[in-house]
């Protein structure tokens, strides 16, 4: 019994050699074709594979594109605070460009009405505007203990806007071009003349057109050369007004009410509702002047 398993093993390891050497000849060398064995089994391992290899790649793409979405929410994220500081800087730069121009624009125009004439020009901020129908005034940031008057003169680097009215230790008041009137007993009419034309126009700016926004000039003579399209100024006569103070332009001319004079319409140059800094304009006296003249 023993040796009957003895030699049927003996057997079986020896039929399993003879096929092992078999599969190694047929395995040797190059062949153009493989076996039926071998496509059975390249073909099920390749479906086995397909089947196995389609979900996985599918769930690995799955979480790429999740990781590829979140990385870019973030560039996302990244560029929108880019932008946000980008429009912020660029607001910021815009106000700082404007208000340097705006600056140095006040700057120049001191500098020439200095040199062009004996003034001296205190710049003042406007801390608020009182919008009264009846008592419309402008206050400033400057008093008696900075050299402000009552009745001095208060400009742009555009024109005129108007007169201090009242003045305490560190502020004043300012009554605007808008209240002058012939009826007015806070803003006296200004003597005025025409730039370039100092010696032969003449004219007194009494009122105010409220409703045209334009101030009136008066008691212009029949052969006064202005025209339309002139610069109106302060003439410095009246000893309130120094001269040479822009005012506005001529928009228009008519014959008066009794035909011996004409009346203009002047469009004014400082706009009264943007008004951030102004100037107080201390022109010397002419006592002052008197004592100086050698």
């Amino acid at each position: 019994m023993f040796n009957f398993l003895k030699n049927k093993r003996l057997f079986m390891l020896m039929v399993g050699f003879l096929v092992l050497i078999v599969l190694i000849g047929l395995t040797i060398g190059g062949r153009e074709k493989i076996t039926w064995p071998e496509r059975f089994l390249k073909d099920t391992v390749g479906f086995v594979q397909q089947l196995i290899y389609r979900p996985a790649g599918a769930i690995a793409g799955f979480f790429q594109d999740i990781s590829q979405l979140n990385e870019v929410y973030k560039e996302n994220e990244q560029f929108r605070m880019m932008a946000a500081a980008y429009a912020r800087d660029k607001v910021e730069y815009n106000f700082l460009k404007s208000e340097n121009e705006r600056l140095m624009k006040e700057l120049e125009f001191k500098i020439h009405q200095e040199q062009m004439y004996d003034y001296k020009y205190m710049i003042a901020q406007v801390i608020s505007v009182n919008n009264d129908a009846n008592n419309r005034t402008i206050n400033i940031n400057l008093g008696s203990k900075h050299g402000v008057e009552k009745n001095m003169a208060v400009v742009t680097s555009d024109g005129l806007v108007g007169i201090v009215n009242s003045v305490s230790a560190f502020y004043a008041s300012v009554t605007p071009y808008t209240e002058l009137s012939t009826t007015s007993t806070t803003f006296n009419a200004i003597s005025a003349t025409v730039m370039g034309k100092e010696t032969e126009s003449f004219g007194i700016l009494s009122d105010y057109d409220t409703e045209q926004e334009r101030l009136i000039m008066s008691k212009i003579g029949e052969e006064d050369p202005m025209v339309q399209g002139d610069i109106v100024i302060t003439s410095g006569l009246g000893n309130i007004y120094p001269r040479g103070l822009r005012i506005g332009e001529i928009e228009s001319l008519k014959v008066g009410d009794f035909g011996l004079t004409y009346v203009a319409e002047i469009k004014p140059f400082a706009n009264l509702n943007k008004l951030t800094e102004v100037f107080v304009v201390a022109a010397p006296s002419y006592d002052e002047e008197e004592e100086t003249t050698p």
